[in-house]
């Protein structure tokens, strides 16, 4: 969401002519984030946010922009992608691929409170219950083959213990999957920027473009993780049970979810420390980046592994 290619006002002026969404009114460019560029767009029929995409490619695209449409359809607040006069969701942009999509209503909070929490857990449970009938497949790109190789590219700017602690995690979760756990359409990166309260309810879910098909676990573990965390690395209880409670009352949980719960965990901090390892020391240029700490998923991991199965669950 950084911004990585610029947009005049005349750009999007000639650009909007595509579609039928009124005449600009205001272009204001989205500082955070590391992945594509984005942009709020205001015009005379609303407000909007253009996405240009850094990374993705025209063939890879649709399955996300389909997955949004399909969401949105169901009753998900999520961006729904806008179709432009040739009834296409996707676009050409300063030589990159670009969508434009509504933008909800409310706000990302940095200290959620115990209702936060439980109302983020209902509506990723009822996310991943719509996902079950998206027809649209996505094998996720960050998953083991992505890790075993990004660690090595990493591992090399890290002391003796930090690399020995990436080797020996990586090991552990190529023999400890969760493939035989119930999987389907998941978000992958539901922190508390990409989520927007509106008072007390969700008011939406934002920037699936890391989505794919995985462990619905998985899914819960990544956003637990950010949403659930105190700050010396340990899960907060009370706002761990009001989530997991929240999601089982929409989708309940197996029991073999629950037994693999631990290791669900320790893999999603290691999937963002390794990320944040390289997004810090091979980093792509751009105009805003704002690459993230990997000390703090080093941390979580840490706990992670020192709690063992001792970790709060229903």
């Amino acid at each position: 969401m950084a911004v990585f290619t610029r947009v005049t006002e005349a750009d999007i002026t000639a650009w909007l002519n595509n579609y039928s969404l009124g005449t600009l009114l205001e272009l204001q460019g989205i500082a955070s984030g590391i992945e594509n560029t984005n942009y709020f767009v205001t015009t005379s029929n609303g407000r909007f946010v253009l996405t240009l995409f850094e990374k993705l490619t025209v063939s890879e695209l649709p399955f996300y922009l389909d997955l949004m449409a399909h969401l949105a359809r169901h009753g998900i607040p999520c961006p729904a992608p806008v179709a432009d006069k040739r009834d296409q969701f996707l676009g050409i942009l300063n030589a990159k691929p670009a969508c434009i999509v509504s933008r909800l209503p409310g706000k990302s909070v940095t200290q959620p409170s115990v209702a936060n929490c439980a109302a983020v857990g209902a509506m990723l449970g009822q996310m991943h219950t719509a996902g079950q009938s998206f027809s649209g497949k996505m094998v996720n790109p960050r998953g083991t083959a992505w890790r075993a190789s990004a660690a090595q590219m990493v591992r090399q700017f890290l002391n003796a213990e930090d690399a020995a602690l990436l080797d020996s995690e990586v090991a552990y979760h190529a023999e400890h999957t969760l493939t035989n756990l119930p999987a389907g359409v998941v978000h992958a990166d539901l922190f508390r920027d990409n989520v927007l309260l509106d008072g007390e309810r969700v008011g939406g879910l934002i920037d699936f473009y890391f989505a794919c098909n995985d462990t619905l676990l998985y899914d819960v573990a990544i956003t637990v993780n950010d949403w659930c965390m105190n700050a010396d690395g340990n899960l907060d209880s009370e706002r761990t049970l009001a989530f997991l409670r929240a999601y089982h009352s929409t989708r309940p949980f197996t029991a073999l979810e629950q037994a693999s719960w631990p290791t669900a965990l320790r893999v999603a901090a290691l999937r963002f420390w390794i990320s944040r390892l390289f997004d810090l020391h091979l980093p792509r240029a751009g105009e805003i980046v704002n690459a993230h700490n990997p000390d703090q998923f080093k941390h979580i991991l840490q706990r992670h592994i020192a709690a063992g199965s001792n970790v709060p669950w229903l």
